[in-house]
């Protein structure tokens, strides 16, 4: 039976403080994960619980750490994550952005010595709530893909994200993985044991393969944006260079590419890159959200192949999951409900989703 989206909100916040998370930071992680469920981004709410819990208990992150802003000037911040999960310190950092900006007209802040932050696009959507576009990236701590024309994993799925208000209050939300799908969608296939389909993952020979253990625990890979060089993956990969040169090489993170990334002994040090621009600073903003408005309703417009399936733009599958899933409840899948009613039993958690 799906929760509704308080109780699964709920439940996510009561499993982080059982871990001795404070509430100041389990009040906007639960948020941002339980926002990623409601709006259809599985692979990246409750389902990350299990892998948070591993680290928690090897000791990679800290539950209690606060960011702290380490350099600054009036258009530029650099936030140290404190070693812990990375929810905190990026809300933190895009709400430093998004001040500055609102100020000086544009503003980016970089963050180091933090974890996995959810779902890039959170981010992304609270510069465009407050009027601004937003844009967001960040490194990984999983290498699953190899370059194109290599057999070598040294890239992750390394996410970007790009948003704009627009007159509608719709606003746009491009929110997408430099990898052909998430790594948490093949996870998510892995808790429920059904294949991938055709073109996700590739095994340890570079040959396609519809087994969604392939790339994490056989020696596999996941595939660039766009599949095989036929497919210009060229271009996927060209996109996680980019993004790890924002979100590691400007914000001082350990490289992907070096052998200690993620292997010190607190915390992950991944790396996030956030910029918010003020579109005022170049013509009126209202004329500038009514010209995203009508972009967006011109492109929906188009005449579909499929009558029954109408043309949508980047953020519109997302909005129609939260208004479904707001009134209906937010579905759980069996097998990941298991594992985590055994996270919350080994944490002594209160269990709310029965």
């Amino acid at each position: 039976m799906p929760a509704s989206y308080a109780t699964h909100r709920a439940q996510i916040k009561a499993i982080l403080m059982s871990w001795g998370m404070p509430e100041v930071n389990a009040e906007p992680t639960s948020e941002i994960l339980s926002w990623a469920d409601l709006h259809g981004v599985d692979s990246h709410g409750m389902s990350m619980l299990p892998g948070y819990d591993n680290l928690r208990r090897t000791g990679r992150a800290n539950m209690e750490a606060r960011p702290t802003i380490v350099r600054e000037s009036p258009v530029s911040a650099l936030v140290d994550g404190g070693g812990g999960l990375g929810h905190v310190p990026a809300h933190y950092a895009m709400g430093v952005a998004i001040e500055k900006a609102k100020k000086v007209g544009m503003a980016i802040a970089a963050v180091h010595n933090s974890a996995h932050f959810g779902a890039t696009g959170f981010y992304t959507f609270m510069a465009a709530k407050a009027g601004l576009i937003g844009m967001a990236c960040t490194s990984a701590s999983g290498i699953q893909v190899a370059p194109t024309g290599g057999k070598q994993a040294r890239l992750g799925t390394d996410p970007w994200s790009f948003a704009a208000p627009s007159a509608d209050g719709i606003p746009f939300l491009l929110d997408m993985a430099t990898t052909t799908v998430a790594a948490g969608r093949i996870r998510n296939k892995a808790n429920e044991k059904l294949p991938t389909p055709d073109g996700w993952v590739l095994d340890k020979e570079g040959n396609p393969s519809n087994d969604p253990l392939v790339a994490k625990e056989k020696g596999g890979f996941l595939t660039s944006l766009g599949g095989s060089p036929e497919n210009s993956s060229y271009k996927g990969y060209g996109l996680s260079a980019m993004v790890n040169i924002l979100g590691s090489c400007l914000s001082g993170a350990t490289l992907i590419t070096d052998p200690m990334h993620c292997k010190k002994p607190l915390g992950m040090d991944i790396g996030h890159f956030f910029m918010a621009i003020d579109p005022g600073i170049f013509r009126d903003k209202d004329d500038f959200e009514k010209d995203v408005a009508q972009f967006c309703g011109d492109l929906r417009a188009t005449t579909p192949i499929d009558p029954a399936k109408p043309v949508m733009v980047a953020g519109d599958p997302q909005w129609e999951y939260a208004r479904k899933r707001m009134a209906e409840g937010i579905p759980v899948g069996p097998g990941l409900l298991q594992q985590v009613r055994q996270i919350a039993q080994a944490s002594a958690a209160p269990w709310l989703l029965d």
